[in-house]
């Protein structure tokens, strides 16, 4: 028997085929615990400060993040799965452990992507240092 039931799911989205993976793997475990589903995607600047970072986080990073985060919105609603979404800023790894553990989500699921260093070899450096700095359960799925 399950002493902690799976009740919210952060979903770690970054438009990355693995990351849709994870989606998709957390909609199934959402469908059978009856849980819900929060992506987040992280832009890797700090809130804008200049008129150019501004314009271009506006016209490239969010852009690319709301289109993210409406394909995952989408393939929930067809799941019958609640989505909430939200948007970070700053480096990846840390703000996603910290919002994790801020919202007291019961599990976080990221995908991984192959990186050249030897220690990256098969995971991501987010989802190195996810797996390695969460106190909440993560699953890496490739």
């Amino acid at each position: 028997m399950i002493k902690n039931k799976i009740q919210k799911i952060l979903v770690a989205l970054d438009g990355s085929k693995n990351s849709f993976r994870g989606l998709d793997e957390a909609i199934i475990i959402a469908r059978n615990s009856k849980s819900v589903i929060s992506g987040t995607y992280v832009t890797p600047l700090s809130p804008p400060a200049s008129s150019e970072q501004k314009a271009y986080v506006k016209n490239v990073l969010l852009k690319n993040a709301n289109e993210f985060m409406e394909k995952a919105k989408t393939r929930c609603a067809q799941n019958g799965i609640l989505f909430y979404e939200k948007i970070l800023y700053g480096k990846e790894g840390p703000k996603i452990v910290k919002f994790a553990h801020d919202k007291k989500f019961d599990l976080i699921v990221i995908g991984s992507r192959g990186m050249s260093s030897l220690k990256e070899a098969f995971l991501g450096s987010t989802s190195n240092y996810v797996l390695h700095k969460s106190k909440i359960p993560v699953l890496i799925v490739k």
